[in-house]
């Protein structure tokens, strides 16, 4: 059997946070202002619950993305395949994550990775060269999440 996930990431700025992994990562930042319509409608939902992020309603403190070839419910905006939940909490970021994202640059591409990576809002930590076994950089995204660029 096959199990449905989605990797969920704490943040203090979830939309934001979500527009840098998507840019990234070449995914599509989750439009649920149709769902968040329907619910406000039926008084399923407070308007405290709901803000607005680039011309879009979005449920206050979250923000998803999802890959663009991956299905998704056209009706709720949530995506049914690979997908990525950021979700604001209240502490803030003490220690080194325990799990990370790898993103992989094609051949001989990691320069141009890290240099557009950079220019996004992420920041280069440490470079790693493992000579036969690999060359990567360590970097943090805009929240100070590690994750490597290889």
């Amino acid at each position: 059997m096959t199990l449905h996930w989605k990797l969920v990431i704490d943040t203090v700025d979830a939309p934001t946070l979500a527009d840098f992994w998507a840019a990234a990562l070449g995914y599509e930042v989750e439009d649920p202002s149709a769902l968040i319509a329907n619910l406000l409608a039926a008084g399923h939902l407070d308007q405290a619950a709901v803000t607005e992020h680039r011309g879009r309603r979005i449920f206050r403190g979250y923000a998803g993305i999802r890959h663009p070839d991956d299905p998704f419910d056209p009706t709720t905006g949530i995506g049914r395949g690979r997908r990525l939940l950021f979700q604001d909490v209240p502490e803030p970021k003490t220690t080194k994550n325990r799990l990370h994202i790898d993103i992989h640059s094609d051949p001989g591409g990691l320069a141009a990775l890290v240099e557009r990576l950079e220019s996004l809002g992420a920041t280069r930590v440490r470079e790693v060269d493992k000579g036969p076994a690999g060359h990567w950089w360590v970097m943090r995204d805009p929240e100070d999440n590690e994750f490597c660029a290889t």
